[in-house]
């Protein structure tokens, strides 16, 4: 029998493409592998499979131009609310103060678009219902959904009642549904406690203790009785958050505006600081001299809702350019985008492009011109750079793109097919 040329040819054709996918031209940074510098990225599947100065866009399917462009592991989000449960809605009424409900966003609507392909929700589900959070969200999403438990079993079903329940504060059960789902849960939370005791405190400490998992604290009301300067140098571990790090209440300058020593005692010790900017908890009279006198967050993140991203905080990207625009390195603020805080949720193997990888990527443009930036107050920062998402990159697929990056030109696209 005799074939073709063309099907004699064909393996020759498929072997000279191994990559899927390359992403040409762009400025590289990832600082997990300590790379800042114009590099192309192939993937191959849904893994990094080559990252190097120069790839032969003829070993590649399909090549997209990154010329004029950050090219950057996906972005870890460690803080959002994804709970999106119509049943405990329904049956609170739909108390707006629910953040499992009635605040929390769909992750695949608001994540993509803005380079996050790791979300963590944090807090919104307990050991009580976690379960439909994982059926109804984390199966059901394309974006990578973690979460931290409350440690209030019933989760965040409503500030006033639910989430001030000492009784309903188990560290044993949670620390059992902690072990139950090992692959999904990667925290324990506390939040919003407004009274005087630090039994909420503690028994996220000793639940995340007998999972071996961090805790992540939203402090709440900032009370004489706990004060936070105890809360980081006493109650929290090494490797533990505190979350909401340039609230407003938050005691973090003396009366001549300089950081107060037990921040660096805090650190030292390992206790870790995200931004988790929310709809009330970022405050320029509080991150604009942190951040001017050399002590950074350890973590971005958004706290993202429904009150939130339609506030001062926005998205994933206007956080990180309001921490850009107060003197952070661009290659220090991917690094508190990535790396950083995949290792605090004990998730190494994301955030950044080794070879091997998920193929997880944001390609990023840096546009320069005035800007103006709100905290939670409504007060501005004017700013001069501002960070937009481009293309989106997760699990080798892509899931957002801006300016259609990825696509053919249309005339080439139907003469190709020969589609009408």
């Amino acid at each position: 029998m005799k074939f073709p040329v063309l099907w004699l040819a064909l393996p020759a054709l498929l072997a000279a493409q191994p990559y899927d996918l390359l992403l040409k031209g762009g400025h590289v940074l990832d600082p997990k592998n300590n790379i800042n510098r114009k590099m192309d990225v192939a993937i191959q599947g849904n893994k990094i499979a080559k990252v190097a100065p120069v790839i032969d866009a003829s070993q590649a399917k399909k090549t997209i131009a990154c010329d004029g462009l950050y090219v950057t592991p996906g972005l870890v989000d460690i803080h959002v609310h994804l709970y999106f449960s119509t049943a405990l809605q329904s049956n609170l009424h739909g108390d707006p103060s629910s953040y499992a409900g009635f605040r929390a966003v769909h992750p695949d609507g608001y994540t993509f678009r803005t380079g996050v392909t790791t979300a963590v929700d944090v807090g919104s589900s307990g050991w009580r219902n976690f379960p439909e959070f994982k059926e109804r969200v984390i199966a059901q999403s394309k974006t990578r959904v973690y979460a931290m438990l409350n440690i209030v079993g019933s989760g965040m079903a409503g500030r006033e009642k639910v989430e001030q329940n000492l009784a309903d504060m188990s560290a044993e059960d949670t620390a059992r549904v902690a072990k139950q789902f090992p692959q999904e849960i990667v925290g324990v939370k506390t939040a919003h406690y407004a009274g005087p005791e630090w039994t909420p405190v503690d028994n996220a400490v000793k639940a995340a203790t007998l999972a071996n998992i961090p805790v992540m604290v939203d402090f709440g009301s900032f009370r004489p009785e706990r004060p936070f300067a105890e809360l980081v140098t006493k109650h929290l571990r090494p490797g533990d958050m505190y979350t909401h790090f340039f609230t407003g209440p938050a005691p973090l300058l003396d009366a001549q505006g300089k950081i107060l020593p037990f921040l660096y005692e805090a650190r030292k010790r390992g206790v870790k600081f995200d931004v988790g900017h929310g709809a009330g908890s970022f405050s320029w009279k509080n991150a604009v001299p942190v951040i001017s006198q050399g002590f950074w967050p350890d973590s971005i993140s958004t706290d993202l809702h429904q009150s939130s991203m339609n506030a001062g905080m926005k998205d994933m990207l206007n956080v990180m350019s309001k921490i850009l625009n107060l003197g952070v390195p661009i290659y220090e603020v991917i690094r508190l985008s990535t790396i950083n805080p995949a290792n605090q949720i004990k998730r190494p193997q994301h955030g950044h492009l080794t070879e091997g990888a998920e193929a997880d990527v944001a390609v990023l443009r840096l546009d320069k011109g005035h800007y103006g930036f709100l905290d939670s107050r409504n007060a501005r920062l004017d700013g001069t750079q501002l960070l937009v998402g481009e293309l989106t990159v997760k699990g080798g697929q892509v899931v957002w793109d801006l300016n259609g990056r990825a696509g053919v030109e249309w005339k080439s696209f139907y003469k190709s097919r020969n589609t009408k």
